[in-house]
């Protein structure tokens, strides 16, 4: 189907974000979604950790979480020929330094649990090592489990959401990269090397590239900072890892889960840069092989791969929907961070009903989710 000269909504950038949010519109709009790189979530959707965890994040991304899960647990019919979510667990560890840490946590999540979670299970240093039987015991101090932490089929989850776009009438171009936007009271024309297309609205859903394409449409930018995170797979010689839970330094210093046969660690760096695409610093590589070093009896011989992705923060670490208070027809979908994947059925949602200016669904109500959280408005330009 070739792409229209209009839209009622252009959404640049197809990530999870954006195509989540063309999913939730196209039904009632005519939506384009621009990417320019030649594959869909080639950033930071195709270099996550892939996790779905109810809890350790903020009491908002929460309510968010909560309000993906049962999305994520069950899926529309035909959304996905695999289940999206498959039950990984999370223990968290802790060494001697950080035992009162660890304490304190334990206690608190046993207060506050989400609701419908299961409650988490303090560990003794013998019941984490049946577990994960390559920790340091002389190194541990204790754990906690929490089996509330799923992986995510990030992949078929994706293009789960491309596939309802796409079917609701939504027009998808890869290879599309903005090099001049303009805006008149009719609208936007956005201008690439090969095609202007106009629009009523255009969102920003551009990741790391956000406040960039702000610059482009003449829009102030809200400081949305990309952050480097780096990975690295390390072969387990003398163990299947394939049913071991994920595990969390309790402090989150560090965490290493399986992926096919091998260890991904990350030392959970979070390093300011300017957008592009990422690469892993030798340093951050040596960072995170020294963590297992430390907490594992394993020996590591070589690093099989290493790898980086952006994850993109607001001021105040959290996502950024809604339209500019400036420019009322531009349309702010950014600032996912870390919890973008996790999020996206909710956020999703919240997003094609502020976009089309609708009450948000009673399940996020109920949560205590508003537009005011997310606004860009709470941003001082």
């Amino acid at each position: 189907m070739p792409m229209p000269d209009h839209v009622d909504i252009a959404i640049i950038g197809g990530g999870i974000a954006g195509t989540s949010l063309a999913a939730a519109l196209a039904p009632h709009r005519s939506v384009a979604l621009l990417e320019r790189e030649s594959a869909w979530g080639y950033h930071a959707t195709g270099r996550s950790a892939a996790e779905f965890t109810r809890r350790f994040h903020s009491e908002i991304v929460g309510r968010l979480t909560t309000a993906s899960h049962a999305f994520m647990s069950g899926p529309p019919e035909g959304f996905s020929a695999t289940a999206l979510l498959h039950r990984r667990g999370n223990l968290l560890i802790a060494s001697h330094e950080k035992r009162e840490q660890l304490d304190a946590i334990t206690e608190a999540e046993l207060r506050n649990a989400p609701p419908g979670a299961t409650p988490v299970e303090p560990q003794t240093v013998e019941q984490a090592l049946a577990r994960v039987p390559f920790l340091n015991p002389d190194w541990l101090a204790g754990a906690l489990f929490d089996a509330d932490c799923w992986d995510i089929e990030v992949e078929s989850l994706l293009q789960g959401y491309r596939k309802q776009a796409k079917a609701a009438g939504a027009h998808t171009l890869l290879n599309w990269t903005l090099d001049a936007a303009s805006h008149r009271d009719s609208g936007w024309t956005l201008n690439s090397a090969d095609q202007a297309i106009t629009a009523d609205v255009v969102v920003n859903a551009a990741g790391a590239w956000a406040d960039d394409v702000a610059r482009l449409c003449g829009v102030s930018p809200l400081q949305l900072i990309p952050h480097r995170r780096t990975a690295i797979n390390l072969p387990v010689e003398g163990f299947d890892v394939s049913e071991m839970p994920e595990v969390n330094e309790i402090e989150e210093d560090f965490y290493f889960k399986p992926d096919a046969g091998q260890l991904f660690v990350s030392p959970a760096d979070e390093t300011p840069v300017d957008p592009h695409d990422a690469w892993p610093e030798e340093l951050d590589i040596a960072i995170a092989a020294d963590h297992i070093d430390q907490c594992t009896t394993l020996e590591i011989t070589r690093v099989a791969h290493s790898w980086a992705g952006l994850r993109t923060f607001a001021p105040d670490r959290l996502p950024v929907v809604g339209y500019d208070s400036e420019r009322p027809n531009f349309f702010w979908y950014a600032g996912q961070g870390g919890y973008g994947i996790q999020t996206a059925p909710a956020l999703s949602r919240l997003g094609a009903a502020l976009a089309m200016q609708q009450p948000l669904d009673d399940d996020l109500t109920a949560l205590a989710i508003t537009a005011e959280m997310f606004s860009p408005a709470r941003f001082a330009r």
